[in-house]
């Protein structure tokens, strides 16, 4: 019986190793959009992050091998830099930046969700929305969390030198200042805009240069799927913010998403503005997901809850 227990319990790490070896093999082969092709690689990467230089003394920094494809932006300035997310945690983003600018650097999150605030604890300025999410987030979150929402099986070897994944948590850290809407960063020659657009989390916001004609818009948009099922999420808050932003269209250049790829037509907007409410309707077809349903749209794609169609749909 013991010999019998012990080849079930071979069989079953054996089966669950397989499992993610094979999830992590899909995220190895997962595309990276052409829209990279557009801008410099440069070679200060720490071997987890790639780094692209864009117009304007902006730098991208992507995590391709990691299933959310997650980007945070360094914006700098003539006296001090401002990083705009700082991402899973996974790889040491305090020490790309400082091999790409030697100014003080302000961290401002598109939002709190954990694979965007993974490298805050790495600075000690912050700025943030005064929220009691933001608040909760900002103590971190353990190990058990993020193995279930960004375990192994989610990403591609290899890993950072000395990252484990037994390890794995998002570091508590300090906010120092609270931004409000409409708020101007200056950065020495550059100044950016804070732009609440609450809905995907009761703090997300993006953030406006004018003069470049750029919205960096954290993952109120970006051109892939956009996730609107969190239990935090607000539809109606998120109707009003994509309105909002839309507005905002003609005078923009280009979008500065979150996640997948590092610009898109600002014209998109009003798109996803005018496709959320056929998605809540119920009345599309849909990718069933689990746990939630996919809307697919030119250019982009919505994710809702089963919940939320499903009451749209009762009568």
């Amino acid at each position: 019986m013991l010999s019998m227990n012990k080849m079930i319990w071979g069989l079953a790490a054996f089966s669950s190793f397989f499992s993610q070896f094979c999830a992590a093999q899909a995220v190895c082969s997962q595309p990276q959009s052409k829209a990279f092709e557009h801008y410099k690689k440069l070679d200060v990467s720490d071997g987890w992050f790639d780094v692209y230089q864009l117009p304007g003394t902006v730098y991208a920094m992507y995590e391709p091998r990691q299933e959310q494809q997650v980007l945070s932006y360094l914006i700098v300035g003539g006296k001090r830099a401002l990083l705009f997310d700082s991402g899973l945690g996974i790889g040491r983003l305090g020490q790309v930046v400082r091999r790409l600018t030697s100014l003080p650097v302000v961290v401002l999150n598109s939002h709190t969700h954990f694979d965007h605030v993974g490298g805050n604890f790495e600075f000690t300025t912050v700025f943030a929305v005064d929220s009691a999410f933001t608040r909760k987030n900002a103590e971190g979150h353990p190990n058990s969390y993020m193995l279930k929402n960004a375990g192994p099986s989610g990403a591609c070897p290899p890993l950072p030198p000395g990252f484990d994944f037994s390890k794995y948590s998002i570091k508590p850290f300090q906010i120092s200042h609270t931004v409000h809407d409409g708020e101007i960063i200056d950065l020495g020659g550059r100044q950016l805009e804070v732009v609440l657009t609450p809905g995907h989390t009761p703090d997300a916001l993006c953030l406006l240069d004018r003069d470049q004609k750029e919205l960096f818009t954290g993952d109120t948009f970006y051109p892939d799927e956009i996730w609107l099922w969190w239990p935090e999420t607000d539809l109606d808050a998120y109707q009003k913010s994509i309105q909002r932003i839309a507005a905002l269209a003609p005078a923009l250049q280009v979008l500065r998403g979150a996640h997948s790829a590092p610009e898109a037509d600002p014209s998109l907007l009003a798109k996803v503005a005018q496709a959320l409410p056929r998605a809540r309707s119920g009345k599309m077809s849909f990718k069933a997901e689990p746990g939630r349903r996919v809307y697919q749209f030119s250019g982009f794609s919505i994710a809702l809850s089963n919940a939320v169609t499903s009451n749209a749909a009762a009568p």
